[in-house]
């Protein structure tokens, strides 16, 4: 039988939120704890969901868009908000509150703001507009990325069967990056270490995956990180490993030397 993968929409809703927790997970990832009334009705059932937010150049006086037929409208008058997709990594719906990971990688809007956060400030963000259910009915599980795709591949791990077998290959700066992943799955989990090498400029991820046996039986492979590497992962997947591409999602969350791109595939 074919595996039910189901696409979900949601209706958009820009929420006005409150930084409520700040959490150093490793030096570099920081977990930013939102909350509010306005997240009651939040919903998030795929782990490579993402939710837009939008950076004001006032942390303290938010550019409040305003959701029409034609899309996102901003006021004429006030600076447009600077815009960047993230994973929801946990959402509580009885405290109502919802966590954001943020690399911590010294420039951009979104990582400028994280790396100034502070309790009380507000944050507006946008979505999810949809949602992607993957079945766990696959006989394995392949997740492979940098850190930007972190938060979604801890929900994943998180969130499958107990027993189901995982691949995961994570790629981080070093060994002080590496996270705790609580999983009943039965997971093997491979860190790789840049150890000084920039992010986006390394093939750890390729040379290990052309390295490493594939369990047997029919997998499903989500890829997530630098769009160039997400694409060179499923190139091997479906050229040398004769992974079918309808079981591949390979998303592009940066694109190495370009700001605010992604793509996806």
């Amino acid at each position: 039988m074919p595996h039910e993968f189901k696409r979900l929409r949601h209706d958009t809703k820009i929420r006005t939120l409150e930084v409520v927790g700040l959490t150093h997970v490793t030096p570099k990832m920081l977990r930013v704890t939102l909350g509010g009334s306005e997240l009651a009705g939040f919903t998030s059932p795929g782990y490579g969901d993402h939710v837009k937010i939008f950076f004001s150049p006032d942390p303290d006086a938010p550019v409040l868009p305003v959701l029409g037929p034609d899309g996102l409208a901003f006021p004429a008058d006030r600076p447009r908000p600077e815009m960047r997709d993230y994973t929801p990594r946990r959402f509580d719906p009885e405290a109502l509150t919802l966590d954001i990971d943020f690399v911590l990688h010294g420039d951009g809007p979104a990582s400028g703001w994280a790396a100034q956060a502070q309790i009380g400030q507000t944050l507006v963000i946008g979505g999810p507009r949809g949602s992607l259910i993957v079945p766990d009915d696959f006989d394995w599980y392949l997740l492979a990325g940098d850190e930007t795709a972190l938060p979604a591949m801890s929900r994943r791990l998180e969130e499958l069967p107990a027993g189901k077998p995982v691949l995961a290959l994570l790629e981080v700066a070093g060994p002080e990056e590496e996270q705790p992943i609580v999983t009943r799955a039965d997971a093997t989990i491979h860190w790789l270490h840049r150890n000084g090498v920039a992010a986006g400029m390394s093939d750890l991820l390729l040379r290990r995956l052309e390295a490493t046996p594939l369990p047997q039986g029919e997998g499903y492979a989500f890829l997530a990180g630098e769009a160039g590497m997400s694409r060179a992962l499923r190139a091997h997947l479906v050229d040398r490993c004769g992974f079918e591409d309808a079981h591949i999602k390979a998303a592009g969350y940066w694109v190495l030397g370009e700001a605010d791109a992604h793509e996806p595939h």
